[in-house]
């Protein structure tokens, strides 16, 4: 008896209907032509759209919060200078105890009037539409609301590990690891990122990075890492390891807990 092709310990008589590899129950998915393995099930979805399951609200949530803060904090003068030097990431505040900082900073923007003010929030804003309007309906606002948190929570990790003397603000690591986000899930359903034009994005987004200075490295590869590991924990892992339902989830808030941990750790060198 032949054993299935993922599982080589486990022996079966059923084969996909479409590529012919041996499945055990555990890697058969019912359609209307047959059983199919995990691959081909997933590329009867490559012709549906990424989403459309539930309205983008929480992306809209955060569009909002990020351009209330920019213009309230812009508008204020004195007091908003104070706003950004407690409430933007610095290791230094953090050292004081300013643990907010690992969250607040990615709520901040350069302000009104700066240099590249208007378009440090503009892009910022731009991208986070795009990928949320793209995300948020496919895999649904709560997993999308804690991709965006680890993804977060790993660009102020990078930020402060290779600039910990800096003083870091911007979505920038949490839009980063929702372009991450985006590869896994689109190849997850079988989707070429390439094809759909959002690969050269992101490699054009990590040639600036790195040509532009004053753009925290650090922030947006530590939020690509974070966002990608987070995605494939949540959507590829139960498809190569067995693990129960809610694990995928734990680990994901555990990626986010750790970045939070590696940031204390990286203060408290100082």
């Amino acid at each position: 008896m032949e054993v299935c092709y993922r599982h080589p310990n486990r022996e079966t008589g059923v084969s996909c209907s479409n590529c012919g590899n041996p499945i055990c129950p555990d890697c058969m998915t019912t359609t209307s032509v047959g059983m199919r393995c995990p691959e081909c099930a997933r590329q009867t979805t490559k012709v549906k759209r990424m989403g459309s399951v539930t309205e983008p609200t929480l992306t809209y949530v955060l569009i909002g919060i990020n351009l209330l803060l920019w213009l309230g904090f812009g508008l204020a003068g004195d007091a908003g200078t104070d706003v950004y030097v407690h409430a933007g990431l610095s290791r230094v505040g953090l050292a004081d105890g300013e643990v907010w900082q690992v969250v607040t900073a990615g709520f901040l923007h350069a302000r009104l009037g700066e240099s590249y003010g208007f378009l440090h929030i503009f892009s910022n804003m731009f991208s986070l539409y795009i990928l949320g309007t793209l995300l948020e309906p496919a895999v649904g606002r709560l997993r999308f609301g804690l991709i965006y948190a680890v993804s977060l929570l790993a660009g102020s990790f990078g930020a402060l590990l290779l600039t910990p003397d800096g003083l870091t603000v911007g979505a920038s690591g949490a839009i980063f690891g929702l372009m991450g986000a985006a590869v896994v899930v689109m190849r997850n359903r079988g989707i070429n990122p390439m094809e759909s034009g959002l690969g050269l994005w992101i490699g054009l987004n990590l040639l600036i990075t790195f040509l532009i200075p004053g753009i925290s490295i650090g922030g947006h590869i530590g939020g690509l890492i974070g966002g990608a590991l987070a995605a494939f924990v949540l959507f590829d892992l139960r498809e190569r390891v067995k693990v129960p339902a809610l694990a995928p989830t734990l680990i994901a808030a555990a990626i986010g807990v750790l970045a939070v941990v590696g940031s204390f750790a990286v203060s408290a060198s100082a």
